[in-house]
């Protein structure tokens, strides 16, 4: 099954997702008011994102592939300089989307023998210390088309586009017999940045005798230069007068074009956001 087709299912499973839950909710639905029309309304969060990641990178001068694996605890210990943030801006049934993800990691050290430089294996009695560096940009925006929109539900449609640019840099000090390896220290790195389209669904189901707790949840899917992409989300907030704490759990992968230098990558873990609106 080619992409095209994939893209077109997904997008005709959201419509006919969203008419049914129209169908169930119909009745319940309020419109926005007069005094709401031709008004924005804003919100704007601020959130700490702790993934795994993982991916398979083709570093110049080598045919094969070479996976990677950074944990939560070295995005913790490693972690460089980040900004986490997203926008949203509505005004009736109509809004924009903007998330924007940044992360630079330096300083995750390993000693392994699964290391080659020019395709060139390790010998026999030697190893490499690894200095694992990666710097990476998501950017998500897309316009929204507000669904339902009552005491409970809000749902929007969502269409836009992503970018994944990123750059992976590969340090290298072999210690032991350097054998026929051209040298005995180094650096490999990378960069790609790709776009893709997306489209999708996000959303909350508010519940509580108060109205105050909520289940948000979010969920795109994509492609473009790359095979695949798709991201998930879901959790549960709190809000309050000023706007609301959430706690969700995040997932984001790609699955390249054939040939690309970044094969695969996938980030998941917890995430924690303040949310202010206006």
């Amino acid at each position: 099954m080619n992409i095209a087709h994939c893209l077109t299912r997904t997008l005709t499973v959201l419509v006919f997702a969203a008419d049914a839950f129209l169908s169930a909710t119909a009745l319940a639905q309020s419109p926005p008011s007069d005094g709401d029309s031709g008004k924005w309304q804003f919100a704007a969060t601020i959130y700490g994102f702790i993934p795994t990641i993982n991916g398979t990178v083709n570093y110049a001068r080598d045919t094969r592939s070479s996976d990677f694996s950074v944990s939560k605890s070295d995005v913790i210990d490693h972690l460089k300089m980040t900004f986490m943030g997203a926008l949203d801006a509505h005004n009736g049934s109509w809004g924009v989307f903007n998330d924007v993800l940044y992360v630079n990691l330096g300083g995750v050290k390993s000693q392994t023998r699964d290391f080659s430089v020019g395709n060139i294996g390790l010998p026999v009695g030697a190893t490499a210390d690894l200095n694992f560096g990666l710097k990476a940009t998501v950017w998500t925006v897309a316009g929204e088309y507000r669904v339902a929109s009552d005491s409970a539900w809000t749902v929007d449609l969502l269409a836009g586009a992503r970018l994944l640019d990123l750059k992976p840099t590969l340090g290298y000090s072999i210690m032991g017999d350097l054998g026929i390896l051209p040298g005995r220290s180094g650096s490999k790195s990378v960069s790609q940045s790709d776009w893709d389209a997306i489209v999708g669904v996000k959303g909350r189901y508010t519940f509580g005798d108060e109205r105050k707790w909520f289940l948000p949840f979010y969920l795109d899917v994509g492609t473009g230069q790359t095979q695949l992409t798709w991201q998930a989300a879901g959790g549960i907030g709190y809000a309050y007068s000023w706007g609301e704490v959430v706690a969700l759990y995040r997932y984001l992968d790609w699955n390249a074009q054939s040939g690309k230098p970044i094969e695969k990558l996938d980030l998941g873990g917890p995430m924690i956001g303040v949310t202010f609106r206006w």
